[in-house]
């Protein structure tokens, strides 16, 4: 009976039914358009950071470089054998690490044993600067002239010729300047640390019994420019490195162009079982912020930097569309759910309203005043949750929409330490203390709809059904049978 009477009179009131449906599936699908754009900000920034960060990364554990002694120099400095042929090439490298003040890499040891950390790995970061070109010996020249003059000239009756000091002419250097990036990676743990964001487009990575090897994985943009495959050769300081494998950033670009093993790299670095830079991953991701205080406390003298330190400095312009989606998008869709909530909750008091006869008459009948509250909060539920369906499918589409268009933002990370190293370490590790200009990320905007999104969606439009009939329902309850015959004309 009550499915039956439910039914005939949706049916009898379709425009004011689709009315109300129409002012909650507007307010349910801005809930869903902005929750679902909010979430692809955060996967935007999520992007930025494990790019930077390293995938899986939570924190990186660095030390502060120290300032220069007086009298000392940190500026490049190359030395080269004299050789007097023009068609000798002379090359020279400079390998210095990059970052941080080197840590010990037993440190590595006590950060992982630190409470709270599932896993710890060290890395370090150098910088190559090589040199090569050739020398071009000037030869000298001497100068001659000659004059002659009547009357002769003193010292030099009847004129003559006079010869100048020889000047030396021609000559000179011409050397090119490659300066590029080299991060030593723990082979046998690349799931964290420098490598973790980098992805194999071209023959292999590293096994982890490759600790000695003189092999190496090569970005895609450096690759690129010094024309490397897989197989090339190149050398660092003398040694002879083979290209097994060229990465591709997982999102964004990479600062690093050259990946060895760790030990290569100590030693090509002249660090010795040194890091500068500790990547560590949180057995729980909600506990970061007390595994940072634990590592502060135990191992001093040390910086530790977690992603949400990194994160606040992100700008650019998927900063401001986060704060807007996060603020001012929010804030209006609470704005258009509440407003639907009342025009719903006003349009179905006015519809009770209407039906004074309908509803005096069924009390004069015998049915209880829960019986027409039932019926009454029956209608809005069905409108709700009708509503509800059209807002998921508007909020869907629009969300579709976002994704599909997929418009581009920047992201910036600016410096939050001093000069010491920054999140990653330097080179590979894209951290705060490199320049923004270094670190200037484009990132493709999405909108992806979760299961929680839907969920609240359904929520929501019960919610509206339950406001709407609830205030429905007790106008109709209160209706008499008299009110009924009064408005018999």
């Amino acid at each position: 009976m009550f499915g039956i009477y439910l039914k005939r009179e949706l049916g009898r009131r379709k425009k004011a039914a689709l009315v109300i449906a129409l002012g909650l599936a507007l307010g349910i699908a801005l809930v869903i358009t902005v929750n679902s754009v909010s979430a692809g900000m955060t996967q935007a920034q999520d992007k930025v950071l494990k790019s930077l960060y390293g995938l899986g990364t939570d924190m990186t554990v660095t030390k502060a470089r120290t300032a220069p002694t007086s009298g000392s120099s940190g500026g490049p400095n190359f030395k080269f054998d004299a050789k007097s042929s023009s068609g000798s090439t002379q090359s020279s490298d400079r390998v210095q690490t990059q970052g941080g003040q080197a840590l010990k890499s037993t440190l590595v040891t006590k950060v992982a044993a630190q409470k709270g950390v599932e896993s710890a790995v060290g890395a370090l970061s150098l910088n190559v600067t090589k040199v090569n070109g050739s020398f071009t010996q000037g030869k000298a020249q001497s100068s001659s002239g000659s004059s002659n003059s009547g009357g002769g000239g003193q010292g030099q009756p009847g004129g003559g010729t006079s010869t100048g000091q020889p000047q030396v002419q021609g000559g000179g250097a011409n050397f090119n300047v490659n300066s590029y990036s080299v991060a030593g990676v723990d082979v046998a743990h690349q799931g964290l640390g420098p490598l973790a964001s980098m992805k194999i487009t071209s023959g292999k990575t590293f096994t982890s019994a490759q600790t000695g090897t003189k092999a190496a994985v090569v970005s895609k943009s450096y690759a690129k420019e010094k024309k490397y495959k897989v197989g090339s050769t190149f050398k660092i300081s003398g040694t002879k490195f083979t290209v097994i494998g060229i990465a591709t950033p997982d999102s964004s670009e990479s600062d690093t162009d050259v990946f060895i093993p760790l030990k290569l790299a100590q030693t090509l670095g002249d660090a010795k079982n040194q890091v500068t830079t500790i990547y560590v991953k949180a057995a729980d991701s909600k506990q970061i912020s007390t595994v940072k205080k634990e590592i502060t406390s135990n191992i001093s003298g040390t910086t530790v930097t977690t992603s949400a330190d990194l994160a606040s400095t992100v700008s650019g312009s998927l900063s401001t569309a986060s704060s807007l989606a996060t603020s001012v998008g929010k804030w209006l869709s609470i704005a258009v759910l509440v407003a639907a909530f009342l025009v719903a909750a006003l349009l179905t008091s006015s519809a009770v309203s209407r039906r004074v006869r309908e509803f005096g008459t069924l009390k004069a009948l015998g049915w209880p005043s829960r019986n027409v509250t039932r019926q009454v909060v029956g209608e809005s539920m069905v409108n709700g949750l009708f509503g509800g369906a059209l807002g998921i499918a508007l909020g869907v589409g629009a969300a579709y929409v976002v994704t599909a268009i997929s418009p581009k933002l920047t992201a910036q990370v600016g410096s939050t330490t001093g000069g010491g190293g920054g999140m990653g370490g330097g080179p590979g590790g894209g951290g705060p203390g490199q320049q923004a200009s270094q670190n200037t990320l484009e990132i493709a905007l999405t909108a992806p709809v979760s299961l929680t999104t839907i969920a609240l969606a359904v929520g929501l439009a019960v919610t509206g059904g339950l406001i709407a009939g609830a205030m429905g329902g007790w106008r109709a309850s209160r209706m008499r049978p008299a009110d009924a015959l009064r408005s018999v004309s």
